[in-house]
């Protein structure tokens, strides 16, 4: 690879990175996803918390914390510590603030910072989660080894993502897709792969298909209530949000989610002693 080359992947990865940050801390974002941006909400949350066996004086890294609600919410249901690493500034504003609202700022911290660079000390973590942002990471070996770097001896990951069966449609490729976790979502096998080869051994996959077939049908609803009060003036979005190409994006996605193509998934993996 020569140093030209070298340059346009690391501006395109940045240009993924700062896209999907700007996306994710956003209005819109909100609106069609709600507090919680991946499927099964805070109750997958909560449920990955159990598989990890979070509790009281735990330290947890939160990777792509986004505005801090699985990170709030795994504080306030377990008792542990989580620091949440977010790449968009804003975002990590939004989640300090709501921390400091419902009053976790004792349990909870959030930081700037890139996934594949993790700003924390080498074998300081108990646990280390990563929801439904995985697949959007440019490099996800360098990710993997990050989780593996930062964990205690015995520590465990627990990630959760889009999985996809065959190659993505066409209608699914391009930036707008990479921003909904949809252009780079792989196969389990890929997934598993990243984590072993970086040194972490899988100990648990579960399905969580009907998760994400909930939520493309939620956004889904969502964009046509949108539809309806932009008719009315009711509502305005942001000139740099292609509506049309969204409501395309989703039905899509709707449609290859029927077809089995895509998926959810979430897996366990740890560190050896």
């Amino acid at each position: 690879m020569d140093a030209q080359h070298e340059i346009q992947v690391e501006s395109d990865a940045v240009e993924i990175k700062t896209c999907c940050a700007t996306a994710y801390q956003s209005d819109v974002a909100r609106l069609l996803l709600g507090d919680s941006f991946h499927p099964g909400g805070l109750k997958l949350t909560e449920h990955l918390g159990t598989l990890l066996h979070l509790g009281p004086q735990q330290r947890v890294l939160d990777v792509a914390a986004g505005q801090g609600r699985s990170a709030i919410a795994l504080a306030q249901r377990f008792g542990c510590q989580v620091w949440g690493i977010e790449y968009g500034t804003e975002a990590v504003k939004k989640a300090t603030e709501t921390a400091t609202e419902v009053g976790v700022t004792h349990l909870v911290t959030f930081q700037q910072g890139d996934a594949e660079r993790l700003p924390v000390s080498d074998g300081t973590f108990d646990a280390v989660i990563c929801e439904c942002a995985f697949c959007t990471f440019p490099d996800k070996a360098t990710a993997a080894s990050e989780f593996l770097r930062v964990l205690k001896p015995g520590g465990q990951v627990g990630l959760s993502d889009l999985t996809r069966t065959g190659d993505v449609p066409a209608a699914l490729q391009g930036l707008l897709a990479w921003i909904a976790c949809i252009a780079d979502a792989q196969p389990v096998s890929s997934y598993t792969r990243y984590l072993t080869e970086a040194g972490l051994t899988v100990d648990l996959i579960e399905g969580h298909d009907e998760a994400l077939r909930e939520m493309v049908q939620q956004i889904r609803g969502k964009l046509l209530v949108a539809d309806l009060l932009i008719g009315l003036k009711k509502l305005d979005l942001p000139g740099s949000l292609d509506f049309e190409q969204a409501k395309a994006l989703a039905k899509a996605a709707a449609t290859a989610i029927q077809m089995s193509k895509f998926g959810y998934v979430v897996i366990i993996a740890s560190k050896m002693n």
